[in-house]
């Protein structure tokens, strides 16, 4: 019954997010794409952008067991070390990664600047998109076959030069969750917390969750990744910590002390491996203390333990008249310089000499139909956008769009 009770899950799922800043995306993926699946409904499996479906936290509208993994499980050789490019990417969803549709995307990136892609290996609702050997994704009934030959795709991939990213979403499993309540998030008056779409959420506090994801990461190691990235680093946005119940864990450390604990584990557990680790974190909590603790993402602390910290500064997703701006989406350049001149200054508090992670950002490329002042975007919004990633002294940047259609306008050609 594994099949069904997926489907009723992303049959629930509604608007899936868009990287940390949530836009919708509908995802309604069958456990196996037929060859005659459309782009589109390739594209919809998940989110809307880097957290596209949740817009920023005060800013609205907006991914164990008892069974540990095996010991020495995955425990692969560090390989030498290379040096890495300055990477300039977009977002695939399982689905697409799978699809015929993919072939275009690949042909994008030979025709431009783009050298990277981030690819979905756990999304937002739980589901890993290829079949893994690996005990509690098979127990979960989590493993499914949209990319249908992992090694496959790597080496197609590999052959193209492309620096690829293994996304991984964390604390937002719904599979994890209703399977194992006792590792969910629960409201003090014992009720499972279920957020706006009616999905459960597992508890950031739980060890064991710890370890499933970790485990996660090696697995995407051995598949020959370059970069583990994990999404959903945080905690919900949708209940506050008057209602919250996170056990006794929670009465010794805050929320932003336990992220920044399993930020800190997962460098620690993967980095000896040979591979990049990175996370995505809410835009506004680089300078809004509030927003960070509601999400407990404390981004000068993350960034001491994370070779690349990337921030969601989609335009879209910040409140009318932040940063002196009357309609931020109608300003990409000016909303994204004045993120990263926020993120510069934050993190110039680390001492030289001290590990601090590289940034690179999140950026929009979609049309945020749902806030009152929006505009379309296209090339000259995606370039603004990427051109104030480089005046803020940055060199790396990602691209979001749910249904993984960029726009070609806005890059460069193949340097």
């Amino acid at each position: 019954m594994p099949g069904l009770f997926i489907f009723l899950l992303v049959l629930m799922a509604g608007c899936i997010r868009q990287p940390e800043a949530e836009v919708p995306v509908v995802q309604q993926a069958a456990p196996e794409p037929e060859e005659t699946e459309t782009e589109e409904e390739a594209a919809t499996d998940e989110q809307t952008a880097p957290e596209e479906t949740e817009p920023s936290v005060s800013e609205e509208p907006d991914s164990a067991t008892d069974q540990k993994p095996e010991e020495g499980s995955i425990e692969p050789e560090t390989p030498p070390q290379k040096e890495l490019p300055k990477v300039k990417g977009i977002y695939i969803t399982g689905p697409m990664a799978g699809h015929t549709g993919m072939a275009d995307r690949e042909q994008l990136v030979a025709d431009t600047e783009l050298n990277a892609m981030v690819i979905d290996i756990k999304n937002d609702e739980g589901i890993v998109t290829y079949k893994m050997n690996q005990p509690l994704v098979e127990e979960l009934g989590a493993g499914v076959a949209y990319i249908r030959d992992l090694p496959e795709m790597m080496e197609r991939l590999k052959e193209q030069d492309l620096y690829l990213i293994a996304r991984i979403v964390a604390f937002k499993d719904p599979l994890l969750a209703e399977k194992h309540p006792k590792l969910c998030i629960h409201r003090k008056d014992g009720s499972v917390f279920r957020d706006k779409n009616g999905l459960a959420w597992v508890n950031p506090y739980k060890r064991e969750v710890w370890d499933y994801l970790i485990d996660l990461g090696k697995q995407a190691v051995q598949a020959g990744f370059d970069e583990v990235q994990f999404d959903y680093i945080r905690f919900p946005t949708e209940l506050s910590d008057e209602e919250a119940d996170y056990g006794v864990e929670a009465l010794e450390k805050s929320k932003t002390e336990v992220i920044t604990e399993f930020t800190a584990y997962a460098y620690e557990q993967l980095s000896p491996l040979g591979v990049q680790v990175s996370a995505d974190v809410f835009g506004t909590v680089i300078d809004n203390e509030n927003d960070a603790a509601l999400v407990g993402q404390d981004y000068g602390a993350m960034a001491r333990h994370l070779d690349y910290i990337c921030p969601m500064v989609y335009p879209s997703h910040y409140r009318d008249g932040v940063y002196g701006i009357d309609h931020p989406d109608f300003k990409p350049y000016e909303t994204v310089s004045a993120a990263l001149q926020a993120s510069n200054e934050i993190l110039s508090g680390i001492p030289q000499g001290e590990h601090r992670a590289a940034v690179r950002p999140w950026l929009q490329d979609f049309t945020a139909v749902w806030i009152s002042h929006h505009q379309s975007y296209g090339g000259e919004q995606v370039r603004q956008q990427i051109q104030a990633v480089y005046d803020s002294g940055g060199e790396e940047w990602l691209l979001w769009n749910a249904k993984c259609s960029y726009t070609a306008e806005g890059l460069l050609g193949e340097e």
